[in-house]
């Protein structure tokens, strides 16, 4: 129209600038370098044509349908500069990375599996314990892992290691019990472990006689004191014989030997209220047997005695010594008899032979026709006359090396004896006793 503005020149397009500077062109006399030969290309951005001339105001471009002298102007596109020294720049860069990334990936995956499995093991989640039953015992001492795999040797759990672990997490190593337990096959470390670790119920201990048998008793004597002890039965009858407990014949005593004098050690048990007798003559026997095969009897055999015949020298010693140290000197005077073959005068034989342990005998009493009678019969009586105690029997065993042959209760002592090695030196300790003892209007002189 012919009222329309002219329409105003469009300034011309500056170059677009980019992040580096462009070389400034060679100096006078020189060739530019080629731009293969640079450190750091860069492409050189040529200069925009002139704009044409201008169009009518609100003429339309054919093409983008806009109008004529709005032009959207393009950005050139940045360069991408490579770093100096950087060998593995752009796509094969990304592909290291990318495969680094899965490696690693992978690796954790593998780890997470193997914690998974192994926390499945350690702990058994859906474990079972209705295997069959089965017995283990556990030595004393035995660490978590030697546990662990004596469990595993029979059964009860799957690995060894798995239960040491399970029992250091649990807090309960040193809460595991030896002995001897039941437990079940295929259990879970859990239940194992409790199962060890469990206290044992401590039993109510039922009520307990003491007994106490006296050392040199004979059989007729320790019968009262079972029966105050309320035990029931006979107890001479159930020391008379006791087959499969002890056999005297296989200590030397002559076959058809039918009493177990000697043999019924001296102690204090502790039996059932109202046991029977059977069960304190079985302790008897089963505490000789365990004592007396400590006792030494080289000595006793070179002198050609059996062990039958050192308990009836250790019974008679048992009755005669009041003080321990004279226990081997009066052994050492049976010895010195029986060497010599002299009767060995020992009057407790006698009161064995007439049940009277105690008070004078009387002078029939003393010529009694019995082999018990030691003052007419040479040798050894045929049993012990008591139940000796080990201070004794040792003593029999292995008597003082002396040459003593008698010996006497010394007058204003409690049980002391005067040893003589001969006849003339013991009347004249038996003088001062029988002196004594007339002094004190019949009584004995001692102290005790």
């Amino acid at each position: 129209a012919a009222d329309a503005e002219p329409a105003r020149p469009v300034p011309p397009i500056r170059p677009a600038r980019t992040s580096r500077s462009v070389r400034p062109p060679a100096r006078a006399g020189g060739s530019a370098p080629s731009p293969a030969s640079t450190d750091n290309p860069v492409r050189r951005i040529q200069p925009q044509p002139p704009a044409p001339p201008a169009a009518p105001a609100g003429a339309l471009d054919d093409e983008t349908d806009r109008p004529i002298g709005i032009r959207k102007v393009r950005r050139a596109p940045r360069p991408v500069v490579t770093p100096p020294g950087d060998k593995f720049a752009g796509p094969a860069r990304r592909r290291r990375r990318s495969a680094g990334g899965r490696l690693i990936g992978v690796l954790a995956l593998a780890l997470l599996a193997v914690i998974v499995i192994s926390a499945l093991m350690l702990f058994q989640p859906f474990g079972s314990a209705e295997g069959a039953r089965v017995q283990v015992t556990i030595p004393p001492g035995s660490g978590a892992r030697a546990i662990g795999d004596r469990l595993a040797e029979a059964g009860v759990v799957n690995s060894g290691l798995f239960f040491s672990l399970r029992a250091t997490l649990s807090g309960k190593r040193e809460s595991l019990r030896s002995g001897r337990h039941t437990l079940r096959k295929d259990m879970t470390y859990g239940s194992a472990i409790a199962a060890l670790s469990k206290k044992e119920e401590v039993a109510a201990k039922p009520p307990t006689i003491k007994v106490t048998i006296p050392e040199g008793r004979s059989r007729r004597e320790i019968a009262p004191i079972a029966r105050r002890a309320g035990l029931k039965g006979g107890y001479l009858a159930a020391s008379r014989r006791f087959r499969g407990k002890l056999r005297p014949s296989r200590y030397g005593a002559p076959r058809g030997t039918r009493s177990l004098e000697g043999f019924l050690f001296p102690a204090t048990y502790e039996l059932r209220p109202g046991a029977p007798a059977r069960d304190l003559v079985e302790r008897q026997l089963a505490a000789f047997r365990e004592n007396f095969a400590g006792v030494d009897l080289a000595r006793a055999r070179r002198k050609n005695l059996s062990a039958y015949e050192v308990l009836i020298i250790a019974s008679m010693v048992e009755r005669e010594a009041q003080r321990a140290k004279e226990r081997p000197l009066i052994a050492a005077v049976i010895y010195n008899r029986l060497k010599d073959g002299m009767p060995l005068g020992i009057d407790a034989t006698s009161r064995y032979v007439l049940d009277k342990p105690s008070g004078a005998l009387t002078k029939s009493e003393l010529e009694i026709d019995s082999p018990y009678n030691t003052r007419k019969r040479a040798g050894l009586p045929p049993t012990p006359i008591g139940n000796p105690g080990l201070s004794s029997i040792r003593a029999a065993a292995a008597p003082a090396n002396v040459k003593f042959r008698y010996f006497v209760v010394k007058p204003g002592t409690c049980g002391q004896h005067a040893f003589s090695e001969t006849d003339e030196q013991f009347q004249r300790d038996s003088a001062r006793y029988n002196a004594a003892r007339d002094a004190a209007g019949g009584k004995s002189p001692t102290t005790c």
